[in-house]
C-alpha cells in the first residue's frame, strides 16, 4: 500500500502529530470514482486552505449504500491509489459509513471542505469542526463534470454502437 493511504488509527496518530507541529489540516471526502478534471480542481483549491489535505474516501461499502449496487465503478484500492497519486492529497483514509461525521469527530480538522452543491448547514461533521475553532468551507465547480453524467455518456455511446 502506498505510503499517503492511511488507515483510520494511523491517520489520528498523524493528526496528532500535525496538531503538535501547529500545522492546518483540511479535510474532504468524497467518493472520487471516474476521476475527472473537476475531483482535480476541487483538492487543489482544498489543499491551498491549509498546510495538510486529508481525504476522506467512501470504502466500497459505503458508495453501494449510498449509490446503490451498480457503483462505484473503480474499486475502493484503486480509487484510494489514484487520490494518494494527487499533489494536493497528503494522506487518504477509508471509511465505511454512509457519511464521514464519525472520521472527523476522530480527526477535528482545522478546515472541513466540501463542493458547493453542499450548503453549510448540510455538510457532515460541521458542529465538530466549528466547536473546535476550525471553519467549514464550500468550494465552487470550476466545471460541470461529474462521475455519474460521465457514466450516462458512457453508456449513451455504447448503446449508439451496439
Amino acid at each position: 500500500m502506498m505510503k499517503e493511504i492511511k488507515t483510520r488509527e494511523e491517520i489520528i496518530e498523524i493528526r496528532k502529530q500535525l496538531r503538535a507541529e501547529m500545522k492546518k489540516v483540511v479535510f474532504t471526502n468524497g467518493v472520487f470514482d471516474i476521476l475527472h478534471s473537476g475531483h482535480v480542481d476541487y483538492l487543489a483549491k482544498s489543499k491551498a486552505l491549509g498546510d495538510v489535505l486529508i481525504v476522506g474516501l467512501n470504502s466500497d461499502k459505503s458508495v453501494k449504500n449510498i449509490k446503490g449496487d451498480k457503483r462505484p465503478i473503480i474499486n475502493q484500492y484503486n480509487r484510494a491509489i489514484i487520490l494518494a497519486s494527487l499533489k494536493p492529497v497528503d494522506f487518504v483514509v477509508l471509511f465505511d459509513e454512509d457519511t464521514p461525521a464519525k472520521l472527523i469527530d476522530e480527526i477535528i480538522p482545522d478546515v472541513l471542505v466540501k463542493g458547493a452543491d453542499w450548503t453549510l448547514d448540510k455538510i457532515e461533521g460541521r458542529e465538530t469542526v466549528i466547536k473546535n475553532g476550525g471553519e467549514v468551507k464550500n468550494i465552487k465547480f470550476v466545471n460541470e463534470q461529474s462521475t455519474s453524467e460521465i457514466i450516462k455518456k458512457i453508456l449513451r455511446l455504447y448503446n449508439e454502437d451496439h
